[in-house]
């Protein structure tokens, strides 16, 4: 029993395997007592209770040492259990220390937020209380203000209202005078009150006459000053910038003849040479009197051109006869237009043009035949093209585009032989279907002024187009279309009133106007000199500009004697 009940101190575990060992010792022992009883004599039932006691006694020293051997593994288990729950309690109380030591951290953190929230509260609640007191203050300044005010608003008042009352008497009393001198002045006058009227209304207008010439000449000085000495720089810099040639190839129409036998030979018998290469080639070709020369007549002048090479052609070889006419000037046809199509394409390349459709690009080509007052058109499209730039890179506009509508402008003057109507709106329809741009079309139809301006670039243009026009030799005209020209001008001037001669000096670049200086005086001079110009723009055509210049001069003249 001792040994059970340290069995069980220990564990309980090895207490219960020791208990069962033991009542079945005694199990046995009983039974074994039992059955001898019964079978044996009493010696043997010593014997055998000997053999038993030995067997209890086996039986007790190995319940010793399985309980030893229990205690020890109990002892083991116990030591490795305590070892076990001190490092759990070790871990237990750091985790503990690290948690209340953040926990402590937090809450200093937090205390001291609620001190920095709790002085910035305590700050902002003075600054509301000095506000507050600034506030009370100003608000009884305000009604001592008003008050103030009240009192001199009603002394202004009594002021006021006796200043009306003294002013209304004055208006009567003026309004008497007026009546009387009214009534006083057209008694002396002898003049009904609209006689009066009308002298008054016609003596102001005089007056704002007057006072317009003024404005104008005023407004028109000042924007000259500003305008002129730009307009002048940027056009003379343009021109100074591109050195173009003076004289331009041109279409001939009239081919040389080596003699009479020749000419002869060209007419053929009964004209039938002549026929026939006036039917193959399209042209009129004109024999005359003329020695050494042959005349072709055409409207196409890239036709004119082609025949006037065959005829040349034809008198090199010698050969005259229908045939030969035919083959002649489809060869040189042919020749013509690739001839067309390489000028189109070296004058893109000699303006910097790009991405133009070939069809826009071979009718520039055909410019190279055309001239306007012997002036080749695509030297003078070129020549416009660099104008435009630089033009438009002075003004801060796009360069490029500057140049592309310069170069583009007159591509009209390639079909309006071809065509009905002018060529602005020709070249405008012809470049919209080949997709040029809406700069580019305003341009090429807008530079002559026949549709309303777009875009900047039409005006840079028209000034481009004017200064090749003006150069000098650049443009000739016949001496008829010339005269009537000058005879125009001088017309237009002289149909305006109080004009008493005009004269046309420098070729009708300069229109002088000599008035009559009892008519129109030194204002009116500023406006009749706009109205000139502006009718001359509206009704002539012109290369470059006219200078209008306005003189009047009074001359007194007395004798001494």
């Amino acid at each position: 029993m001792s040994a059970l009940a340290t069995l069980s101190e220990i564990n309980p575990v090895v207490t219960g395997g020791a208990a069962v060992v033991a009542l079945g010792v005694g199990f046995a022992i009983a039974f074994f007592i039992f059955k001898s009883s019964r079978s044996t004599t009493e010696a043997e039932a010593q014997k055998a209770a000997g053999e038993i006691k030995r067997q209890a006694e086996e039986l007790k020293k190995e319940a010793e040492a399985a309980l030893s051997k229990a205690k020890a593994e109990a002892e083991a288990t116990t030591k490795s259990a305590e070892t076990k729950a001190r490092e759990q309690a070790v871990r237990l109380r750091e985790d503990f220390a690290k948690e209340t030591e953040s926990t402590r951290k937090e809450l200093e953190a937090s205390r001291k937020e609620v001190k920095e929230g709790t002085d910035r509260l305590t700050k902002r609640e003075e600054t509301l209380d000095k506000e507050r007191e600034s506030l009370v203050g100003k608000e009884k300044q305000l009604r001592d203000t008003e008050a103030d005010v009240r009192k001199r608003e009603a002394g202004i008042t009594d002021q006021l209202n006796a200043a009306q009352e003294l002013l209304k008497r004055r208006q009567d009393a003026l309004d008497r005078f007026e009546s009387e001198k009214r009534n006083e002045l057209l008694r002396i006058t002898n003049m009904s009150p609209d006689d009066a009227k009308r002298e008054a209304l016609a003596a102001v207008e005089r007056e704002c006459q007057n006072e317009a010439g003024a404005v104008i000449k005023r407004v028109t000085e000042q924007a000259q000053d500003e305008a002129k000495d730009k307009a002048l720089r940027i056009t003379l810099q343009a021109i100074q910038r591109y050195a173009s040639e003076h004289t331009a190839e041109s279409t001939t129409a009239s081919v040389d003849i080596p003699g009479d036998e020749m000419k002869g030979r060209i007419i053929g018998r009964e004209g039938r040479n002549i026929r026939s290469f006036e039917k193959i080639t399209g042209v009129d070709v004109i024999v005359d009197d003329t020695p050494g020369v042959v005349t072709i007549s055409c409207f196409d002048p890239v036709r004119r051109a082609t025949a006037a090479e065959t005829l040349r052609r034809l008198i090199d070889d010698g050969r005259v006869h229908p045939a030969r006419i035919e083959e002649l000037f489809k060869q040189v046809t042919d020749e013509f237009t690739a001839k067309i199509i390489k000028f189109g394409k070296d004058a893109c390349i000699e303006a910097n043009i790009n991405g133009l459709h070939p069809r826009v690009s071979e009718m520039m080509g055909r410019l190279y035949y055309r001239t306007s007052y012997g002036q080749n058109i695509l030297r003078h499209s070129l020549e416009v093209a660099y104008l435009c730039q630089v033009i438009a890179a002075e003004l801060g506009l796009d360069p490029a585009i500057a140049r592309r509508c310069g170069f583009l402008h007159d591509i009209g003057k390639a079909m309006d032989h071809e065509q009905e109507g002018g060529h602005p709106a020709i070249g405008m329809e012809f470049c919209k279907k080949n997709g040029e741009k809406e700069e580019v079309l305003n341009a090429v139809g807008g530079h002559h002024d026949d549709i309303p301006h777009t875009t900047p670039y039409t005006a840079i243009v028209m000034a481009a187009d004017a200064i090749s026009g003006a150069r000098p030799g650049a443009r000739r005209e016949t001496l008829e279309k010339y005269v009537k020209r000058l005879e125009q001008l001088e017309g237009i001037a002289k149909a305006m009133k109080g004009v008493r001669e005009v004269y046309a000096i420098q070729a009708g670049r300069e229109l002088r106007v000599i008035v009559d200086p009892e008519r129109l005086d030194d204002v009116n001079c500023h406006v009749l000199a706009r109205d000139i110009a502006k009718k001359v723009s509206d009704e002539m055509n012109f290369p470059g500009e006219i200078k209008i210049s306005v003189m009047r001069e009074m001359r007194t003249v007395e004798y001494a004697r």
